[in-house]
């Protein structure tokens, strides 16, 4: 006897960073609009009550696109873009800053939406999410429907979602008929379907892979279903070859998993500016004290501890280096990841311009430990 067929969908909200900024400034619906900015690029309150929005040509930094409105996507905005290369592509659209406390709640709420109708949900993202829908009474067009419904009257916001027998498909779907999307397909739909496709869109292949794809003449996931499966393992190896043959005919036997514990949690910034360790020194440690906090702050929110802390540091000729520092027992503290923190520090040699600071919890554990020796006792400056 066949196994019954999988239900599993892809939710994934729709410009989404941007959608819940268009929700709190209705005004700029239709408009291109770009979230990039910093703090100063808040709108202003005019005296008679309207408000003035900063545009693209207004930025001037070092930045990345975090996202882009639909209409800023067809002028050729696109998220991880540099701001500059966009303002010259769109010089008149809104320009707004991220809000991550903003996105968070909003993605608390639709998930919280889903859960109403189809509780076994795998979090695969602020804006993204599988639902096993296996144990579920209706058909897929219906629990697609009334899941998107609930969304939108959750956040006021849209979602588009794919459904089929497995996560690979799904999230190939939740982007075909975006945005407010909904695509159900079956195995049998896969040739006419999937298969008229880039191989960039399946999940797992990213540029460098699609490249040396195309170099082969494969650019569509047909032609990645029809090829020598021998010519992929000589150009790929055994494994990853062996990935691409079954992707390409749609196979993928993952479970939505609903719980996974943590491996590591990490927080770093990109600077507008290259900082110099001597004349920077207190933006840096500023920066530094911050990235600390935050760390202890995501560890007791998630009830963990960590015994091992990490920095890492890109420098001004994209080097990057990371160092780690395990102490003796786990812990959640603020100031003790700090000082672990530093003295990782102390094994780099801070003599170029820094773009990038980072720190990183690593080997984590539920224990509630909030003190640990490590053999430091003071407050150090960002370069003793």
């Amino acid at each position: 006897m066949n196994a019954p067929t999988r239900r599993i969908a892809h939710l994934d909200m729709d410009a989404f960073y941007a959608s819940v900024e268009l929700s709190r400034y209705p005004e700029l619906r239709g408009q291109p609009v770009v979230i990039a900015g910093r703090i100063e690029h808040e709108p202003i309150i005019r005296p008679d009550g309207s408000r003035h929005f900063f545009k693209l040509r207004d930025y001037t930094g070092r930045g990345v696109v975090t996202t882009a409105t639909y209409e800023a996507r067809a002028l050729g905005v696109f998220s991880a873009m540099g701001v500059m290369k966009a303002a010259q592509l769109a010089p008149d659209a809104i320009l707004l800053p991220a809000d991550f406390d903003r996105y968070r709640h909003y993605s608390r709420l639709f998930k919280a939406a889903v859960a109403t109708i189809a509780p076994h949900i795998e979090d695969s993202g602020i804006d993204e999410i599988y639902i096993d829908l296996n144990d579920l009474v209706d058909d897929a067009l219906t629990l697609g429907q009334r899941i998107k419904q609930v969304v939108q009257e959750a956040t006021g916001l849209t979602c588009s979602m794919g459904i089929s027998p497995n996560k690979l498909l799904s999230k190939i779907c939740s982007d075909l008929d975006k945005p407010d999307g909904l695509v159900i397909i079956q195995h049998a739909d896969i040739a006419h379907r999937i298969w008229p496709l880039s191989v960039s869109k399946i999940n797992g292949i990213g540029p460098k892979a699609a490249k040396k794809l195309e170099s082969l003449g494969i650019h569509t996931i047909a032609q990645l279903a029809q090829t020598d499966p021998g010519l992929l393992q000589t150009h790929f190896g055994r494994s990853y070859s062996a990935w691409l043959n079954e992707v390409s005919h749609g196979i993928d036997d993952r479970p939505v998993v609903t719980h996974a514990d943590p491996k590591s949690l990490s927080r770093e910034t990109t600077f507008e500016r290259d900082l110099h360790p001597c004349t920077d020194r207190d933006v840096l440690s500023e920066t530094f004290a911050a990235l600390c906090r935050q760390i202890a702050e995501d560890l007791q929110q998630k009830a963990l501890s960590s015994r091992t802390i990490s920095i890492k540091l890109r420098f001004e000729d994209f080097q990057t280096v990371t160092r780690d520092f395990t102490l003796t027992s786990s812990t959640s503290d603020a100031a003790i990841i700090r000082i672990a923190a530093r003295e990782c520090l102390r094994r780099v040699q801070l003599r170029k311009k820094i773009r990038l600071l980072g720190v990183k919890a690593s080997s984590l554990s539920s224990q509630d430990v909030s003190h640990a020796q490590i053999g430091v006792q003071q407050e150090l400056p960002f370069m003793s």
